[in-house]
């Protein structure tokens, strides 16, 4: 059943990325480029993520080498998806309280470089993950067989590594979930004045709160591993495999989907071409 819903969560994304450069307009929007660049990377996310328990539900173990290629792509693309949310707050909130000035401040441009700062520092994250785990295991070979599934937590034992990961994801979170609350505030006040185009407003505050739904679901799945180990020691071995499964699609699996339901099904230009494409252009 896991791998049916993984298949169908995969199939859809890849529809919507196809849909997404299939139409100049969606290649010409700044709204649809950080869309585009969302739904890549948690598309990205979800197929590595889904290798790495089907590795762990089959029992097969790497080599550090091969365990380091299959943890880098979501490690890598992690904190991507809620700087991407963050980047789609502010132009939502420009697009609704300037109007006026949105084609000068949101432009192609600025949408390329906001997403390259975004994969910047995602890339540094990286970085500065591989550099201390290099500099702390001086004996570290990387054709050694792994004892453990393939894990982050398993390959990066590293006694700084867990306050780095904490540092960093919190000022992450914490400065995506402060933008896009200040961005949905802003949106339902200007909402409130007679100038402004209520249904617009309405629906941009709308898709706000969705952001933030699907921000405080990414944050709860950095504690996927914790909850998987606190009930280990309380539950028997055939129930904790059963809430990793679940866990696994609600905090893994559905934040990484989210995108495609917020904006494939919910844009009136997206949706037709979507579900055109998902039928296969059968009319």
């Amino acid at each position: 059943h896991l791998v049916l819903i993984l298949c169908m969560f995969l199939y859809i994304n890849s529809v919507l990325l196809f849909t997404l450069r299939s139409k100049s307009v969606f290649c010409e929007t700044s709204r649809y480029i950080l869309l585009y660049n969302l739904l890549f990377a948690d598309t990205v996310y979800l197929i590595s993520s889904s290798l790495l328990y089907l590795l762990a539900a089959f029992r097969i173990k790497l080599t550090f080498y091969m365990c380091s290629v299959v943890i880098l792509p979501p490690v890598l693309v992690y904190s991507v998806s809620p700087l991407t949310l963050t980047v789609m707050s502010l132009e939502r909130f420009v697009a609704i309280c300037y109007p006026l000035r949105h084609a000068v401040i949101i432009t192609i441009r600025s949408t390329g470089v906001a997403i390259t700062l975004v994969w910047l520092s995602s890339s540094l994250n990286i970085i500065i993950r591989v550099l201390m785990l290099l500099c702390s295991n001086t004996e570290f070979s990387f054709d050694l067989q792994m004892k453990d599934f393939c894990s982050e937590e398993a390959l990066f034992r590293v006694p700084m590594y867990y306050y780095f990961v904490t540092a960093y994801s919190g000022i992450v979170f914490l400065s995506a979930g402060v933008t896009i609350i200040c961005s949905y505030i802003g949106v339902t006040l200007v909402a409130r004045s007679a100038s402004t185009n209520k249904a617009s407003a309405r629906k941009a505050s709308q898709t706000l709160l969705l952001h933030l739904f699907q921000l405080g679901l990414i944050l709860i799945s950095t504690f996927h591993s914790n909850i998987i180990t606190a009930a280990a020691t309380i539950m028997e071995r055939s129930h904790v495999l059963r809430l990793h499964s679940l866990s696994f699609i609600f905090l893994n699996i559905l934040p990484r989907c989210l995108s495609t339901f917020i904006y494939g099904f919910r844009d009136q230009t997206i949706r037709p071409f979507l579900i055109q494409h998902l039928c296969c252009q059968l009319k």
